[in-house]
């Protein structure tokens, strides 16, 4: 299933309730692609904010992995190869009960996720002017 969102990011509620609807019945793991500054990390703080959560969400490029209220799991593979997550442990964080939100996951990752039987949700953000383009593949 493919659903398209083009929102200014200050105006992110639509995506959120959209997200928290698809991802509430199971366990899910939200590969977030697009440039630099594109949204990735903002879409995760409009998520958990819409959660009604307090958490502090930041960009977990220098700490690989950040937790948000014991079952939102925020990565980011910026800096790191497949090889290197995977060396790491990382992989073994997946199996934890949650939502996943992983920040530069590549398509190597999204195959072996998928050859593992996990529900991979894809969102593909795309810069537009003051606006973010948003491609969600479930």
């Amino acid at each position: 299933m493919q659903k398209t969102f083009e929102l200014e990011l200050t105006k992110l509620d639509e995506l959120s309730v959209y997200l928290i609807e698809l991802l509430k019945n199971d366990n899910y793991i939200v590969i977030l692609r697009g440039d630099l500054a594109s949204g990735k990390t903002t879409l995760v703080k409009n998520y958990v904010k819409s959660l009604n959560l307090d958490d502090l969400v930041t960009s977990p490029t220098f700490s690989l992995q950040a937790i948000y209220s014991d079952n939102i799991f925020h990565y980011d593979m910026y800096n790191k190869t497949l090889n290197e997550f995977i060396s790491l442990g990382m992989l073994e964080e997946f199996e934890k009960e949650g939502t996943h939100f992983v920040e530069w996951g590549d398509e190597k990752l999204q195959e072996l996720l998928k050859d593992y039987g996990y529900n991979v949700v894809l969102i593909h953000i795309e810069k537009k002017d003051n606006k973010r383009l948003y491609k969600i593949n479930a």
